[in-house]
């Protein structure tokens, strides 16, 4: 530690300097008692400056410059009648230097000509210098809190900066402590938050894939009937086929024999018409669902020729449980939407009231209402799709569109189906919400619709 001060002979004597360092303590205490981070630190050098009566309050933090130099970092600068813009400076060759180390380092006067190569004392105009070291609790040292003056500094002035540096040093350490655990909190919470979202990015595919994966089993079990009659239909036939040839080869041949085999091989032909044509439609629903499901673009789609599709293409999963699904929207509305979002929205709720709704299975029923209204000038889209199922507890209506959240953990289920429901409403521009009367479960659905995506078939 420097000290090139004179004799010590005080101006108020010990008394006065203790009363004068609780006056100037109490003061910057009560400026700076509500103000945190950067607002403290500003407040704080100002008042220091002020209580001091010197030109310069730094308050600056230890930091590798980008030479790799170790160096200052200012946090907060006051200089004669306001703030000065923070800058950065090598410690080499400079009083902070000695602070550093964790020494008080006091110099009444002179002290450009005790450190001839700090620049920054010239430039400042600097003639007296006292600085003291931030040191956290472990004891590494922060940063610096230093007076500059441009004038000798006196002996009762220097005990009154000691006083001050040493209690506001100790505080402001404990301000870039804390800073250092918020900034080390708020990477953790970034850091977990980033992985959080890519593990329900990942469930929510794998939920998606699942519930494609349930409709292809489905589909497949029920499109195997119909294909089963067909094959069996076209063996017949052919031995019908092969019947007629003989009747119409032989020497003996009779009108009526002619006649019931050709009604027979009628009979079989549109036996497979039927059952292929309903294979085909099973097929063609799925079809559609799944490339909905899996694309992203606005397409114009009758809503309730889509919703029969819908449920045409579940059903399966729904007889499965005996659950019958009706659909009472209005014919020939038409609205120009994300198709595949759509789909997954009911294509969850009806497999959300298939898991859900009838734990014992059925019977029981899905009905699907749907209009279209105005509304301030605003056209909405407005469903409500309801079961007449187990319905929900109090509990499970205010946590039913959260993530994760699910009353069959363990059993399968995900707890992520109505959640993505509630997630494209509302990336669609709608609403979700539970009906809280009424038996059974009721989700009630609101969806605006342009004036440019809204045409009926009459308008076409």
């Amino acid at each position: 530690m420097s000290n090139n001060g004179g004799p010590e002979q005080g101006l108020y004597g010990a008394e006065g300097g203790r009363v004068l360092t609780e006056a100037a303590l109490r003061a910057i205490t009560a400026s700076t008692a509500r103000a945190r981070g950067d607002d403290f630190l500003r407040l704080m050098v100002r008042d220091l400056a002020r209580a001091l009566d010197v030109h310069y309050v730094i308050a600056g933090r230890v930091s590798a410059l980008a030479d790799g130099a170790e160096g200052i970092r200012t946090l907060a600068v006051w200089g004669g009648d306001d703030y000065l813009p923070n800058m950065e400076y090598s410690l080499r060759n400079t009083p902070c230097q000695d602070v550093t180390d964790q020494s008080m380092c006091f110099h009444a006067s002179g002290i450009q000509a005790d450190y001839p190569h700090d620049t920054l004392l010239v430039d400042m105009g600097a003639d007296s210098y006292i600085g003291m070291p931030m040191i956290d609790t472990e004891g590494f040292t922060l940063g610096i809190l230093s007076a500059i003056d441009t004038r000798p500094m006196s002996e009762d002035k220097r005990l009154l900066a000691l006083s001050l540096l040493s209690i506001f040093a100790t505080r402001c350490a404990a301000e870039l402590q804390h800073q250092e655990r918020e900034q080390l909190l708020e990477q953790k919470v970034r850091q977990r938050t980033d992985a959080l979202l890519a593990a329900q990015a990942i469930l929510v595919e794998q939920e998606k894939m699942a519930a494609l994966g349930a409709l292809v089993a489905g589909v497949a079990h029920e499109v195997n009937t119909p294909i089963g009659v067909a094959v069996t239909a076209s063996s017949s036939l052919s031995s019908y086929a092969d019947e007629l040839v003989r009747c119409v080869t032989s020497e003996r041949v009779t009108r009526s024999a002619l006649v019931a085999t050709a009604e027979r091989l009628r009979d079989a032909a549109q036996l497979i018409e039927r059952n292929l044509a309903r294979a085909a439609d099973l097929i063609g629903n799925f079809k559609q669902l799944a490339v909905d499901q899996g694309s992203d673009h606005v397409v114009e789609f009758d809503v309730r020729e889509h919703a029969l599709g819908l449920v045409s293409a579940h059903g399966p999963a729904l007889r499965k449980v005996g659950i019958e699904a009706e659909v009472m929207v209005p014919a020939g509305l038409c609205l120009r939407l994300d198709a595949g979002r759509w789909s997954q929205v009911l294509s969850n709720l009806l497999m959300n009231s298939v898991k859900h709704g009838y734990p014992d299975g059925g019977p029981g029923k899905i009905e699907l209402h749907g209009d279209m209204v105005l509304e301030h000038g605003v056209r909405w889209l407005l469903l409500e799709f309801a079961d007449n199922g187990a319905g929900l507890t109090r509990e499970v209506r205010e946590r039913l569109f959260e993530p994760f959240f699910t009353t069959k953990r363990g059993q399968g289920g995900s707890g992520l189906g109505m959640h993505i429901v509630y997630t494209i409403m509302h990336q669609m521009g709608g609403h979700v919400a539970v009906a809280t009367e009424g038996p059974g479960c009721r989700i009630k659905l609101r969806l605006p619709v342009r004036d440019q995506e809204h045409v009926t078939r009459q308008a076409l």
